[in-house]
């Protein structure tokens, strides 16, 4: 875990790097902008010198956040290299807003809960995919092995079990409906110490949990937003098909008519294939 400075400098730098970003900025340029705006008693400068070489050999930053995994968590890495991946239609720009809201997140009062929540929130909402997302969020510094191996054991059961079902069962909630349904004392006293260590989440999530199951995961998802107060997920913008609408028509009416034309020439007599033969110089 880093301190306080570092996770502040983090979000400024996700920040300021999105904001120009969009505004069609070379990135180079930009980090090298905002690395004379960073805390110079902090890493962070460090960590952008190394990225910026990484940027002008191989056009790509996130294999040096990769190299700096003892700064950089797995989750910022692996969301970074999503975003630059041409394969893929995640935008660079939601990445980078991602990655400041949980800095943010970080630089306050974390709970391990918030921070999975957060990070499992984002790979669902921006369809990052569960099995190596979930594995870098397992690698998080913020998990405990107890953590770890829980995470690592959804990662393979997500999309065929509930969410909601996923929480319950390790809350603080979970047995003491159990015992109510069985007849036993309806609070931890009579567990072990070894069982209350393996309950990951509260007796809150846990109620939450259970009155969101066979819902809409949103639906989850914005209970516990709102109950243990992590940052909100940012999403990508809907364009306006509006905006599209005008030359998408235009595009049309030019096959059309192109197609009307040789169907006309076809009608006369044939089509002259000769239109359609390269000139000699």
């Amino acid at each position: 875990m880093l301190s306080r400075e570092e996770y502040v400098e983090q979000a400024y730098f996700f920040r300021r790097l999105g904001e120009q970003l969009g505004l069609n900025a070379p990135a180079q340029d930009v980090m090298a902008s905002v690395r004379e705006e960073i805390l110079a008693i902090t890493k962070l400068p460090l960590a952008i010198d190394f990225m910026l070489d990484e940027l002008r050999h191989a056009g790509l930053f996130s294999p040096a956040m990769l190299k700096l995994d003892h700064y950089f968590t797995p989750f910022q890495s692996y969301v970074i290299g999503e975003a630059e991946d041409d394969r893929g239609r995640f935008d660079l720009r939601i990445a980078l807003e991602i990655l400041r809201r949980e800095a943010e997140y970080r630089a306050g009062n974390p709970s391990p809960q918030g921070i999975f929540l957060y990070q499992f929130e984002s790979l669902c909402r921006n369809r990052l995919g569960y099995d190596r997302g979930l594995q870098a969020v397992a690698h998080d510094p913020t998990f405990n092995e107890l953590w770890r191996q829980w995470i690592l054991k959804i990662r393979h059961q997500v999309g065929t079990i509930d969410i909601a079902d996923l929480i319950y069962v390790v809350s603080d909630y979970y047995p003491m409906v159990q015992a109510r349904h069985h007849g036993g004392p309806s609070d931890r006293s009579s567990e072990t110490e070894a069982a209350k260590g393996r309950r990951l989440f509260g007796e809150r999530e846990g109620r939450i949990a259970l009155a969101n199951r066979r819902k809409d995961p949103q639906l989850l998802f914005a209970s516990l937003h709102r109950q243990l107060g992590y940052p909100s997920v940012p999403q990508p913008n809907l364009m306006d098909q509006r905006e599209e609408l005008l030359p998408m028509l235009a595009r049309r009416m030019e096959r059309l008519e192109t197609r009307l034309k040789l169907w006309e020439e076809e009608r006369r007599g044939g089509i002259d294939l000769t239109q359609f033969y390269e000139k000699p110089e």
